[in-house]
């Protein structure tokens, strides 16, 4: 396969829509360059030649005319409308080589959908100029930009092969990052689809406020916001730590503020004063903000568990 791409600066959408096609289609040879005839000659074209037709391998936005947009109105670029192309089929792909899980069609497509609305219509609402920045003001666009070379690289390199080699070194490099992260994206994302069971299969205590799950690393907060509005403190067991954790219940994925808090009078609290406090002898630390504290022992766990739930019954 030959994949093209314009020559001179990259942003992220189009370094995005190489690096999918590059997951499918491992080896392919990789053009930058705005020449005719190549980009014509081309398996595929992204983000130059001015055509969008996916079925031709034709993936640009800049042409007169272009209008397109996701249902939600966020307009397309390089990096969205390969996504949209190809994006289930790479969730596919890097599940079954990193994760060793074979999806289902429709469970790629929820993953692909959901990187889409995380990430990639970020990166293309920035390409478009339609967000200062996306998201954050170092966002992933602008991680993307600084692998390409400034001024003191043009300087050194001057114009010609040399340059157009390290050009492409950059443009690889920039690749390879956003890989890693839709390796991430997807790994993620399995594993919280998977985890999704075993939270539902918790233990259930103290009348239902309290959830116990046997491994701190499954992801189980959207689950319980969502299916277990009578829970208000998990356990969890870090195997890694060899200690059990007790959290609360965050109200949505974007605040800190929690179904109930843990006692004011644990907030920050470690070792002998945490375990003088709460009469728990092996209790390890409250954080200051107290959504979440620590204790070695499942019984200690519980135990600070059920006075968490007095402290909340006297409030």
């Amino acid at each position: 396969m030959v994949i093209v791409t314009h020559s001179g600066k990259f942003h992220a959408d189009d370094a995005w829509a190489v690096a999918v096609l590059n997951v499918l289609f491992p080896g392919s040879e990789i053009v930058r360059t705005r020449d005719a005839a190549t980009i014509e000659a081309a398996d595929f074209a992204i983000d130059v030649g001015g055509i969008w037709d996916p079925a031709a391998g034709r993936f640009d936005h800049h042409q007169k005319g272009f209008s397109g947009a996701r249902a939600s109105g966020v307009p397309y670029a390089s990096a969205g409308l390969v996504w949209r192309e190809y994006g289930a089929r790479c969730v596919a792909a890097l599940a079954a080589a990193h994760t060793g899980q074979q999806l289902a069609d429709g469970e790629a497509r929820e993953i692909a959908y959901g990187i889409d609305a995380d990430i990639v219509q970020y990166l293309d609402l920035s390409d478009v100029g339609a967000a200062k920045s996306a998201p954050g003001g170092y966002g992933l666009s602008a991680v993307v930009s600084g692998f390409n070379p400034n001024w003191l690289d043009e300087q050194r390199l001057g114009y010609g092969a040399p340059a157009d080699a390290y050009r492409l070194e950059q443009f690889q490099r920039a690749m390879a990052l956003l890989t890693d992260i839709l390796i991430n994206a997807v790994r993620y994302r399995v594993g919280a689809m998977l985890a999704v069971a075993q939270v539902r299969q918790g233990e259930v205590l103290e009348d239902g406020k309290v959830l116990f799950l046997k491994n701190s690393a499954l992801p189980w907060t959207q689950v319980v916001r969502k299916e277990m509005p009578k829970v208000l403190f998990v356990i969890s067991h870090s195997v890694a730590e060899q200690r059990y954790v007790l959290h609360t219940v965050p109200v949505s994925a974007e605040s800190f503020k929690a179904r109930a808090d843990l006692p004011a009078s644990w907030a920050g609290l470690r070792d002998a004063e945490l375990a003088a406090v709460t009469g728990v002898p092996d209790a390890g630390f409250c954080h200051n903000g107290r959504f979440i504290a620590a204790v070695k022992s499942y019984e200690g766990a519980r135990t600070m568990a059920r006075l968490a739930l007095q402290e909340l019954e006297r409030a």
